[in-house]
């Protein structure tokens, strides 16, 4: 590996690389267009026509909107008031199409009831989501039949429009593509520093960087710019599909690197592999549910959120919170396992140093990123269907497709290679070359040549040649 020949200074320069590139994407992405585009509606009340329905629509669509969101705002006449209540809403969603007529969106009228909650003022409540855009434009009817049954009068309800910045779909566009070109430049970069030499002397990180790289060429979607040609909920699905894949391999990669070093010999599946794909397994498993749950139900109720089958949701919240816990436990007790045993050994503790700093590195920026985008709002009733509303600008959107890729560059460079890599391996069967050259068990555990003295290659020689002479 490239990692045993770096020197300190080597090391400092891929973070400061590493740190630069992913400090220029946020750059870009704060420069960056806004991702949601607003269109407010604001309707004035009065006694007599609150139970009459809102005929409200929507700005003119293309499938650069991605998708559509309805929400609205009750604004009391009385500030700071306290007030809990569950409201019956009628939505019928209708699209526009060309000749002027409109059509039902899924030929039905939806009743739903919500919960108004205000306390200083009154929370937006969401009245239907369109997951993608079959129409350039949709007249939504919406009404109340509780309203007038409020403690407080009603001042107005602000009803507000929502689409992704077709300026931004723009920007995602081009920076999908690059990602996926230099992620395939990367992929194949490794590939060919590795044709020369066996799986059997392959590490066991770069066993998984040759599969991590491919999971990240569909991280970043080839398949994206189908959702701008195609009316379809499949190209999203797609998306949310490939995305939960790599980030489980990722996970799944951390336990098996963390637990891999100090195994010795062949890693047997029932006992290595099994633990850590079921748990793995299990998040995928809750991760992908959640949105086939959410896209399936929308395309059939433009109004459906979970909150709607809370038992269910709070359920499958419940269990996906056990299995993150049970995997960050286990995680840090093969860390620390990993650590306290191998800390002394040479190279070995070196892989371990440079994969948990800038894993490290990269879960801090993590968490400091959904903090700012999310606050405390992350595990609300209803946050899966909010996620997307609360983008504030490019940076956000960047960060994250930056952050994993440039990770995985960095490790892809670390873990490749070095430039005399073949010509030591010619030397293995010399000790003196043996740390450099040898698989990550021979170097832990040691080789079949490990009861030989070290000595040096001229020695070595002349040795075999005094043998020769006597013969």
């Amino acid at each position: 590996m490239r990692l045993y020949t770096l020197s300190k200074r080597h090391f400092v320069l891929v973070f400061v690389v590493f740190f630069v590139c992913f400090g220029l994407t946020v750059f870009i992405g704060i420069a960056g267009p806004n991702v949601i585009e607003t269109s407010v509606a604001r309707t004035d009340l009065n006694n007599s026509i609150k139970l009459k329905p809102f005929n409200l629509s929507s700005p003119p669509l293309s499938t650069y909107n991605q998708q559509l969101w309805l929400t609205c705002v009750v604004e009391l006449d009385q500030h700071d008031v306290s007030l809990k209540k569950n409201v019956t809403m009628t939505v019928k969603v209708l699209g526009v199409v060309k000749d002027g007529s409109t059509p039902y969106v899924n030929n039905q009228v939806h009743n739903r009831t919500r919960l108004l909650s205000c306390a200083q003022k009154c929370s937006e409540i969401i009245v239907a989501h369109l997951g993608y855009l079959n129409y350039t434009q949709y007249n939504v009817f919406v009404s109340f039949e509780d309203l007038n049954k409020l403690t407080y009068a009603i001042q107005n309800i602000t009803f507000t429009w929502k689409t992704y910045n077709p300026t931004f779909s723009q920007v995602e566009i081009w920076f999908r593509f690059v990602f996926v070109v230099l992620t395939f430049m990367v992929t194949c970069l490794f590939a060919h520093s590795l044709r020369k030499f066996s799986m059997r002397d392959w590490g066991i990180e770069q066993k998984w960087m040759s599969i991590l790289l491919p999971l990240l060429l569909l991280y970043n979607d080839p398949f994206f710019p189908l959702s701008f040609l195609v009316n379809s909920w499949f190209p999203g699905m797609l998306d949310d599909l490939f995305q939960s894949l790599f980030l489980c391999a990722l996970l799944l990669f951390w336990l098996c690197v963390y637990h891999g070093i100090r195994v010795q010999g062949e890693r047997k599946c029932l006992t290595f592999y099994l633990p850590k794909f079921l748990i793995v397994g299990l998040l995928w498993l809750a991760s992908v549910t959640l949105g086939v749950w959410q896209t399936v139900n929308e395309v059939h109720d433009p109004t459906y959120q979970y909150r709607v089958d809370t038992g269910n949701f709070q359920g499958m919240k419940i269990f996906f919170l056990v299995v993150a816990t049970t995997y960050i436990l286990y995680l840090l007790f093969l860390i620390v396992r990993a650590c306290s045993e191998l800390r002394n050994m040479p190279y070995v503790d070196l892989r371990l140093k440079f994969l948990t700093a800038l894993t490290f590195v990269v879960l801090v920026i993590s968490i400091v990123i959904l903090y700012l985008r999310f606050g405390a709002q992350v595990l609300q009733d209803n946050f899966v269907a909010e996620l997307s509303t609360h983008y504030q600008n490019s940076a956000e959107f960047l960060s994250f497709y930056g952050l994993l890729n440039f990770y995985l560059y960095t490790l892809a460079f670390v873990y490749s290679p070095s430039k005399n890599a073949l010509y030591e391996s010619q030397l293995k069967d010399n000790p003196a070359f043996s740390m450099l050259n040898d698989s990550d068990d021979d170097v832990i555990y040691g080789s079949d040549y490990e009861e030989m003295p070290l000595q040096n290659g001229q020695a070595i020689r002349a040795k075999f040649k005094e043998e020769s002479d006597s013969d």
